[in-house]
């Protein structure tokens, strides 16, 4: 069963690493507190709950991928900054982007108050693909290969890095799909 991911337009590819151009996306999003692993399952089950009927009407929305994660901003944990809104230490968001053929006009009211829908502004995003886990540790790395690779690309941060993981658990750990994702912009 096919997925739906968010379109982009793809700008530049070297390697593992590409250059991405987003359009408007709209998303689902909660924030929760506990280790990342922790945070992963409990934002993924409020999520999920709202797409699968938690919400006005009871409707189901079709499942997308990937599932993102980010510390909020500001929050940086040694060896590792995936960051994006504000809140307190212990804290992450996890967002699943809605399917394109919905806006928030017409998605449904969610019935968990904790359960936000947002507008997500087109962006230029440096991604980083990897497989298998997704550790602090191997986040880590990777954050730091994606600062590398932007920096190489004479690129500038315009945010800071989310993880994205488009698997779910039962797949085989050296299959899973994964990314660190840096909002962009050209340097000068």
């Amino acid at each position: 069963m096919a997925v739906e991911e968010p379109r982009f337009a793809l700008v530049l590819k070297d390697g593992d690493f590409e250059l991405r151009d987003y359009p408007e996306l709209v998303a689902a999003e909660v924030t929760v507190g506990g280790s990342r692993s922790e945070a992963s399952s409990a934002g993924f089950r409020l999520l999920a709950g709202y797409i699968f009927g938690g919400n006005a009407g009871s409707r189901t929305i079709a499942m997308t991928a990937p599932v993102t994660q980010a510390q909020p901003k500001g929050q940086k944990i040694a060896m590792t900054a995936p960051v994006s809104l504000a809140g307190t230490p212990g804290e992450w968001v996890v967002q699943f982007t809605m399917p394109s053929a919905l806006s928030l006009a017409t998605l449904p009211a969610p019935n968990d108050s904790r359960v936000r829908l947002k507008s997500v502004p087109p962006a230029r995003m440096a991604v980083l693909r990897f497989s298998g886990l997704t550790g602090d540790s191997r986040v880590a790395e990777k954050t730091a290969e994606l600062e590398h690779l932007v920096a190489r690309h004479k690129l500038v941060p315009r945010g800071d890095v989310t993880l994205a993981r488009y698997d779910p658990p039962w797949t085989p750990w050296f299959m899973r799909r994964n990314e660190v994702m840096m909002p962009v912009s050209a340097e000068g």
